[in-house]
């Protein structure tokens, strides 16, 4: 990922509804959400939502796809890894003692179900 690409991402993501959505979608995995149910959960009438979703999908962490007359939306979860991969790309500066714990966190089991 180019530092461009990279800002754009986080530059989407530095909003609450914007990350709200996003992190809504990653919790609904594959399957997606359709539109109407995302702007019930995050609390924004359809046309914010369709705004949010438009600079979402422009950053490359959303996705859709129609089904019948929805349109599904879900997170580009390849988007969500280049974007961790890069942050992480210089983590420790040669001392991986420094990234322990983030490596640690991310080899545990992040994708719990819910209860």
């Amino acid at each position: 990922m180019q530092l461009p690409v990279a800002v754009e991402a986080l530059s989407a993501l530095a909003h609450a509804h914007r990350l709200a959505v996003f992190r809504l979608l990653v919790r609904a995995g594959d399957e997606g959400l359709p539109a109407g149910e995302i702007a019930h959960e995050v609390g924004v009438v359809p046309s914010t939502l369709s705004s949010h979703l438009t600079i979402l999908a422009h950053a490359g962490l959303v996705r859709s796809r129609r089904d019948g007359r929805s349109v599904i939306y879900s997170a580009d979860l390849d988007g969500m890894r280049a974007l961790l991969g890069f942050l992480l790309a210089d983590c420790c500066g040669g001392r991986p003692e420094i990234c322990a714990p983030l490596v640690e966190l991310l080899g545990a089991p992040a994708c719990v179900p819910a209860r």
